[in-house]
């Protein structure tokens, strides 16, 4: 009689619905990679917190902040530049790529932060800049001397001797940063290039000396504990052997700005996509033979088309190439003033273009482009994480746009650092100049928003710290932060990290979309872009109305996460520049007032498993103790 009860009580508990098919399911059981539906918290090192009151920030400070991205629910970061440099792009001019910059500190302090990181769960992705060195590399210096095995080892040449003796350029290709991108090199009487800065050299990718050395920089790193690099400007790497001129774009007329030609001999050549499938191997073969860590992984950073952006998963032969090749869409072809359809038809091509069996990304913010608060406007952060955070696969973001940072655009003209910006001159620099958006992390309402003790710091402090900052958003009733944080304990669902995918345009100005998995409540994000309230109704994108239960809500919502929203003809009223993250419940197992996700269901969800397996292991102990039983009755009877 036990058995059949056991059996009995292990179905209903198996089959009785969302809440108990969690039950025998866990993080670890549905083989997706660490990689591929992480979290990767971008930090400006210079921005992150100083530990010695220089007004710079440091290793040791960002080991010091390392806590926080734990307790937050980050568990991988990536690091913009630290390696030796003369900061000239603030670290994207490196002089020595096995050194670590002495303003952000020592190999001591790195080796600290990869120990404290790894005891905190937290895995570190470094930036990789391989397609220029600083011109105070030694490898410079030696193939301007042209000292043996050197000579080639950037791209030089004569350039062309006018009729009347003066010698110019190559051809007539620009620099990211305006003006030309060849330079003259008085001491080897050739040009240099340099597609960025000109103490910025672009290295000649062609050499296979270059390509040695650059594997040796990664696997320096990868011995050193990094879990992989995000590269940096990946699609410039090669040129045209013939350096021809470009045709030009028709956009400017200017010959010194980048508008002014179309990049095709100077940018997204075929031989880019080799070298990166070249990478992906010495990642999976350095991977392979260190089976007991983490797989190894590559980002790229490349603002290309789709076509090209998906050969960089897999190209036509299924050869494969960068894990995430970064979707920039919703910084380049999202505005603030997109409406809904503009965000479906951008998540839309990206999923469609991807590669079957990859995992798609999406990057909200970066440090080389406005942030979400200042693009989109303060009232649309949580909406705008929301949907970074319930699309299927891995987010981005970008430091401070968890508490909803704003760009500084009064930054004065004495105060500018950034190159383009001091490039184009004090009448226009407020128009390029990336410094607002690296200003220093508002940790609190101390002195510098908590960020440094130094008299004056690197780049002034935005004046909301007083109000913005992460302190008070940490005690506040509700903030950006909170939502945020929300999110991420959101994103450990099984459903989120494996549920299908479907997202609609509700109306102009509001979209929708789902995630679904068997036995598991439907979890839908909807979205009102629009500056005014929106009145929605969702029964036809639902198929069929049922009761709506608040799994995250922003700060200016009416509704809590735990409230029930009734699916009637009426519709819903989404106030302006606001989201939901709902769940579509098709029962009261649970109380109203408990989320589907919330800390009290877990808790109970856990007392439930380990009830199961007591009821599993009874079962076991019963059945053998009546297979031994019936055993011993029929050798006695055979006797």
């Amino acid at each position: 009689m036990l058995a059949p009860l056991i059996q009995i009580l292990l179905f209903s508990l198996l089959n009785s619905g969302s809440t108990m098919a969690g039950l025998v399911k866990s993080e670890s059981e549905d083989f997706i990679d660490w990689w591929q539906h992480t979290v990767f918290y971008q930090i400006y090192p210079r921005s992150f917190k100083d530990s010695n009151g220089d007004g710079i920030g440091d290793l040791r400070g960002i080991t010091s902040k390392l806590p926080y991205l734990a307790d937050t629910g980050i568990r991988a970061t990536w690091l913009s530049p630290i390696f030796q440099s003369p900061m000239v792009d603030f670290g994207y001019d490196i002089s020595d790529y096995k050194q670590i910059q002495p303003e952000y500190g020592t190999m001591q302090d790195f080796d600290e932060l990869i120990d404290t990181a790894y005891e905190l769960g937290i895995k570190v992705i470094l930036d990789f800049v391989p397609n220029h060195s600083s011109d105070q590399h030694e490898w410079f210096k030696k193939s301007a001397a042209r000292e043996p095995g050197y000579e080639d080892f950037y791209v030089w040449e004569d350039g062309i001797v006018q009729e009347n003796g003066t010698r110019v350029p190559p051809n007539n290709w620009p620099s990211v940063f305006y003006g030309s991108a060849w330079e003259w090199h008085e001491g080897r009487q050739q040009y240099y290039l340099h597609q960025f800065t000109k103490e910025q050299p672009d290295l000649n990718f062609r050499n296979p000396k270059v390509v040695q050395a650059m594997d040796d920089v990664i696997l320096f790193w990868l011995n050193k504990g990094v879990a992989g690099f995000r590269i940096d400007a990946v699609n410039h790497l090669f040129e045209d052997e013939s350096l021809r001129d470009e045709p030009l774009s028709g956009k400017s007329t200017d010959p010194l700005s980048y508008e002014y030609t179309k990049h095709i001999y100077s940018r997204d050549l075929p031989e880019v996509l080799e070298m990166v499938q070249h990478w992906r191997k010495l990642l999976e073969d350095f991977s392979a033979k260190h089976p007991e860590k983490p797989t190894r992984i590559m980002m790229t950073e490349a603002y290309a088309g789709l076509t090209q952006l998906s050969d960089y998963y897999e190209d036509a032969n299924g050869v494969r190439g960068s894990h995430l090749p970064f979707n920039f869409h919703f910084i380049t072809d999202v505005k603030g003033d997109s409406d809904a359809r503009d965000y479906v038809y951008n998540v839309e091509k990206w999923l469609i273009y991807m590669p079957r069996g990859h995992a798609a990304n999406w990057v909200m913010g970066n440090h080389d482009n406005p942030r979400v608060a200042s693009r989109f406007g303060s009232a649309s952060v949580d909406a705008m994480n929301m949907l970074l955070m319930t699309l299927p696969g891995v987010a981005v973001t970008y430091n401070g746009e968890e508490l909803g940072m704003e760009d500084y655009r009064d930054i004065s003209w004495q105060d500018t650092v950034d190159p383009p910006a001091r490039n184009v001159g004090e009448e226009h620099y407020k128009e390029v100049s990336r410094d607002p958006v690296r200003t220093p992390f508002q940790w609190s309402n101390e002195k510098n928003a908590g960020f440094s003790s130094a008299p004056k710091t690197w780049l002034p402090v935005h004046p909301n710290y007083l109000e913005l900052n992460l302190e008070a958003q940490k005690a506040a009733h509700k903030s950006h932060y909170q939502v945020y944080k929300d999110l991420i304990e959101l994103r450990k669902s099984a459903i989120m990290r494996l549920g299908r995918f479907n997202i609609e345009p509700i109306s102009r100005w509001v979209f929708a979309f789902k995630r679904s998995y068997p036995n598991f409540e439907t979890i839908i994000t909807i979205i009102n872009v629009s500056d005014k309230e929106q009145l929605v109704n969702l029964t036809e994108f639902l198929n069929r109305p049922k009761k709506l239960v608040v799994e995250v809500s922003g700060v200016n919502s009416n509704y809590q996460p735990g409230d029930s929203i009734p699916v009637e003809a009426t519709g819903l009223n989404l106030p302006p520049k606001s989201g939901y993250v709902l769940s579509e419940r098709s029962s009261t197992v649970m109380s109203d007032n408990v989320p589907v996700f919330s800390e009290q269901r877990r808790a109970l969800v856990k007392q439930l498993v380990k009830s199961a397996n007591v009821i599993l292991v009874a079962l076991l102990v019963y059945n053998l103790w009546r297979h031994k039983w019936t055993k011993v009755n029929f050798n006695q009877h055979r006797l």
